[in-house]
């Protein structure tokens, strides 16, 4: 159990997109991993997977998440458990964020499948999960989880699920700060200004995670047991997992740095473990001397 059965979720800021006839799209991961390979290469691929998506609208309106009131939910369907990150998420952050200096403000946060419009123009179940900044909400295709346990290896389990949230509500705070518009995200590389976003983005994700024990419900109910050592583990097997060496590798190319989007897996579990045993203060992934 990761949810403490009683606490109650709040589902009002979470929307669900319609789902068209023919179901998510990924296709046992097909799409998505050949997403992946096209942002480590630079080259569209995934025009080469088969045509399973629905076309863009075909999914309906979104609506409000139903069913997810508790942490027994949360714990149950991983919808709910989406529900219950955010719930944790935001009440962690709207502490811990003007701690920092700035202004919080929660974001949206939509489960898709297949195609849909955003604020950042037309998005797919291809892109992976993704922090949109000009509607500052976070969208999500759960069937990721089956390609990150599949395709890419990795364990998986509650809190590896979470830590891809985490990972996202990141993005959040460095868009609420002003740091997106300060860097260049145009380059690659090891020690390029968006592989340290990234990796900060991480750091974020790992304070929430060594907080997230005290997080609670409106009513002030614990929502999350305290994390095994076994569940830390899951989740940075997730952050290796996602590393750009291992992606690389993992697709039979070779590692290729100079290509590098998001980091390589040792700097996105360290700067995990970064903001896991030292706090959001310790996330400055752009400081002068930072090891990425």
């Amino acid at each position: 159990m990761t949810f403490n059965d009683r606490a109650r979720l709040d589902s009002s800021k979470v929307r669900r997109g319609g789902r068209g006839g023919t179901g998510v799209a990924v296709g046992g991961g097909t799409l998505l991993i050949l997403f992946l390979v096209s942002q480590l290469f630079g080259v569209d691929l995934t025009g080469l997977a088969p045509a399973t998506e629905p076309a863009a609208g075909s999914g309906g309106e979104e609506s409000t998440i139903e069913g997810c009131e508790t942490g027994a939910d949360a714990n149950a369907d991983v919808d709910c458990r989406m529900v219950g990150a955010y719930t944790s998420l935001d009440d962690y952050w709207v502490d811990a964020f003007p701690r920092l200096g700035g202004q919080y403000a929660s974001p949206g946060m939509s489960l898709q499948s297949g195609r849909w419009q955003t604020g950042c123009g037309a998005a797919s179940s291809a892109m992976g999960p993704f922090y949109c900044p000009p509607d500052q909400s976070i969208y999500l295709d759960t069937a990721f989880f089956e390609v990150l346990t599949g395709e890419l290896g990795a364990d998986g389990g509650p809190l590896a699920e979470m830590y891809v949230v985490a990972h996202e509500w990141g993005h959040h705070i460095q868009n609420l700060s002003g740091t997106m518009d300060r860097i260049d995200r145009s380059d690659t590389g090891p020690t390029s200004d968006g592989v340290r976003l990234e990796l900060q983005a991480d750091c974020f994700a790992g304070a929430w995670a060594q907080n997230a024990q005290s997080t609670e419900d409106a009513s002030g109910v614990q929502l999350l047991e305290p994390f095994t050592q076994e569940q830390l583990a899951s989740a940075m097997d997730a952050a290796a997992t996602v590393g750009d060496d291992h992606i690389q590798s993992s697709q039979g190319g070779s590692v290729n740095p100079e290509q590098w989007t998001h980091g390589s897996s040792e700097s996105r579990q360290q700067w995990f473990l970064q903001g896991y045993e030292n706090g959001p203060d310790a996330c400055d992934t752009f400081a002068a001397g930072a090891d990425v």
